[in-house]
């Protein structure tokens, strides 16, 4: 799911302006996206409609697996 989200992502602001931080715990992994203060509007969009839906990507990607992924998006 990291690469998943590492592609939406960069396609959005490129390759520099963010880093991707997975958190573990258990059956449980949050997907930490940590962005530039910059460019964080660009990843969340305009009334989260895009952090919205790459969250409902990934959700559809881990169907049937037994991970629960959650993505969350952070200013650094």
């Amino acid at each position: 799911m990291r690469d998943l989200v590492d592609y939406i992502v960069k396609s959005f602001i490129g390759e520099d302006n963010y880093e991707i931080v997975l958190v573990e715990d258990g059956d449980k992994v949050d997907i930490r996206v940590l962005v530039d203060k910059d460019k964080i509007a660009k990843v969340i969009g305009k009334g989260g409609k895009i952090a919205k839906s790459i969250r409902t990507l990934v959700r559809s990607a881990s169907r049937g697996s037994d991970i629960y992924y959650s993505v969350f998006f952070e200013e650094r």
